[in-house]
């Protein structure tokens, strides 16, 4: 499953064009949990094949990292139809990771940070 980068220039443009579920994650090269989950997504590209999954380097892209409140990496925001829905939180495991993306489609959508 392709993971796609995101920067401050596109990130807003593409994913509204984004179609279905879409989960943005914000890492660092440096973060070893960050490194742990980007294994896990490449691991099992099937679990989470009804995502399209984004990435932001929370480093580089720093006003968006602001502009999300990020201050703990990984930070994973679910995005419904290019609408931001809601933020996840779960452990860096598939059962865990999609039990959280059912929790949060279950809730209406949370106002964008």
């Amino acid at each position: 499953m392709p993971m796609q980068q995101l920067t401050q220039f596109d990130f807003h443009h593409r994913l509204a064009e984004a179609a279905g579920l879409s989960l943005v994650w914000f890492s660092a090269p440096a973060c070893g949990a960050c490194r742990q989950l980007k294994q896990l997504f490449a691991a099992h590209p099937e679990a989470f094949s009804q995502l399209q999954l984004f990435e932001v380097d929370a480093g580089q892209e720093m006003a968006l990292t602001r502009e999300f409140e990020v201050f703990h990496l990984p930070a994973l925001f679910l995005f419904r139809d290019g609408h931001y829905h809601a933020p996840i939180h779960a452990e860096p495991r598939v059962e865990s990771l999609l039990a959280a993306v059912e929790a949060a489609l279950a809730t209406a959508p949370q106002e964008a940070p």
